[in-house]
């Protein structure tokens, strides 16, 4: 008891406000959010390559959205940018589940995706301003946990609630997006925290990014292979919900418990595979993972049961894992540390494989089957390791430095 007292009095009351709130509003978001592709395509008429595209233009707005972020911030200051951000996604989540006109559904989406843009960075700085520097990581660590054990419990609860009724669990996550941002809001003020600063940092515009593009060569093979592996990922939270409505008795709730069988195994597998993938280069990992990412892609392509949907969900974790920390690290040791911003920000670009991705998967899932969809994208996949080596080689030729070693032959 003593040490849990401790542990609660070692953060700000900020913090654990933000910790807990995520907690909430990531299962509330995982509550409806993975169920939309279903949604739409049970309750409008449209087909599976527009509703696919609809769900992708969120991900393609938020990218816009990160390049515009930093400015507005300047001029109206971060602490409104994120108390707007989630009062305007409260209205989202009413909008998706009152409307069913494909116009609005879009702009919905896309609003939707801006406000995540704009909240997520700003939520962190709030973190960072009230957090010693040596506590940080660890405050981070605490964030990231709380995302995961929120997405655990929350598609469970929303296929629960969906059986009452389709809307039900966009309006139960707009209540608590609600309270969350009503509860916030006052916490901001009892503690007289009128300004958010966070760690300076250069503003990225869309500009400096592109002319990352454009002149680094080694970058634009990186750039590829994210798209590919962005349009394979994004199949999970749209067309793997149909995909397992449409082959298994009971899918919906089926896919409930793989969204959270994904969660789970991050919590549990994220530190030994972290571990492991330090010891060898980041192109070994990143090979590994989307090995992995293929096979449980095969899986899903040819799953008869339950079980083998929930150990091909498994696999494909595993590459989820491996793939996401290694790829950042080529990218920080490709960058000048003049640009390291802009080449983080033209990593966004990367992004278009999320808006890309459901288009595709609705457009193959409609004109063929699951099982095509799943060996294309398994496919794509293994090919964006191609071209990831073909990044670090671009980078080797051209100056004479590798970027591939692991982390113990750095030190």
């Amino acid at each position: 008891m003593r040490k849990i007292k401790e542990m609660i009095q070692e953060f700000h009351p900020i913090v654990w406000s933000l910790v807990v709130g995520t907690v909430f509003v990531r299962a509330a978001s995982s509550m409806s959010m993975p169920f939309l592709f279903l949604y739409l395509s049970n309750n409008t008429d449209l087909d599976l390559a527009t509703i696919g595209m609809m769900i992708g233009a969120g991900a393609l707005a938020g990218t816009v959205g990160g390049f515009i972020a930093g400015t507005l911030s300047d001029r109206i200051g971060r602490r409104r940018v994120m108390i707007g951000a989630l009062y305007v996604w409260t209205l989202v989540f009413i909008g998706f589940a009152v409307t069913k006109n494909p116009l609005l559904l879009l702009l919905f989406n896309m609003a939707g995706g801006l406000c995540r843009s704009f909240y997520e960075p700003v939520s962190q700085a709030l973190m960072a301003d009230v957090t010693p520097q040596e506590k940080r990581f660890r405050v981070f660590g605490l964030r990231y946990t709380a995302i995961n054990v929120g997405v655990a419990v929350g598609p469970i609860a929303g296929a629960v609630l969906a059986k009452s009724s389709v809307a039900l669990p966009f309006l139960c996550t707009a209540a608590i997006y609600l309270i969350y941002v009503i509860s916030l809001q006052g916490l901001l003020n009892r503690f007289g925290i009128k300004t958010i600063e966070g760690q300076k940092k250069e503003h990225v515009t869309f500009g400096h990014a592109f002319r990352v593009v454009v002149h680094d060569k080694a970058f634009r093979f990186y750039m590829i292979a994210g798209v590919l592996g962005a349009i394979g990922y994004s199949q999970m939270s749209t067309t793997l919900a149909k995909y397992v409505e449409l082959s298994i008795p009971n899918g919906v709730e089926l896919f409930a418990i793989l969204m959270s069988v994904n969660a789970i195994v991050v919590v549990l597998l994220q530190m030994p595979l972290t571990s492991w993938a330090e010891k060898r280069t980041p192109l070994t990992a990143i090979v590994v993972g989307n090995i992995m990412y293929a096979l449980g892609d095969i899986g899903f392509a040819f799953a008869a049961t339950g079980w083998i949907f929930i150990i091909a969900m498994i696999l494909f974790t595993f590459g989820e894992i491996l793939t996401f920390t290694s790829g950042d690290v080529l990218i920080d040791r490709m960058a000048p540390e003049e640009m390291r911003g802009s080449y983080y920000g033209a990593k966004s670009f990367s992004n278009l494989g999320q808006f890309i991705g459901p288009w595709l998967g609705g457009l193959l899932l409609a004109a063929y089957d699951g099982t095509v969809l799943f060996l294309v994208v398994a496919a794509f996949s293994l090919v964006s390791s191609v071209f990831h080596w073909a990044g670090q080689r671009a980078f080797l030729l051209s100056t004479g430095r590798s970027i591939n070693y692991s982390r113990s032959e750095s030190l």
